[in-house]
C-alpha cells in the first residue's frame, strides 16, 4: 500500500470529521426554540428540490 496515498485518504478523513465536529458543536449551542429564520450556515446545508430517486410519474388514464 502506498504511504502518500494513506497520508491523503487520513488528513481527508480528519477534515470530514472536524466538519461534522464543528456541526455538532454549533447545533448544541443553539439548543432551545428560536423564532425567525434559521442562522446562513444552517440554510446552506439544506438542499433545494426534489428528493434523489423521485420521478414525474405519468399517470395511464391521461395517456390513454
Amino acid at each position: 500500500m502506498d504511504v502518500l496515498k494513506m497520508l491523503a485518504d487520513l488528513r481527508q478523513e480528519r477534515e470530514q470529521i472536524e466538519e461534522a465536529i464543528m456541526t455538532l458543536e454549533r447545533l448544541a449551542r443553539g439548543r432551545g426554540r428560536r423564532r425567525g429564520r434559521p442562522p446562513a450556515w444552517m440554510s446552506a446545508i439544506k438542499r433545494r428540490g426534489r428528493p434523489p430517486g423521485s420521478k414525474n410519474k405519468a399517470k395511464e388514464s391521461a395517456a390513454a
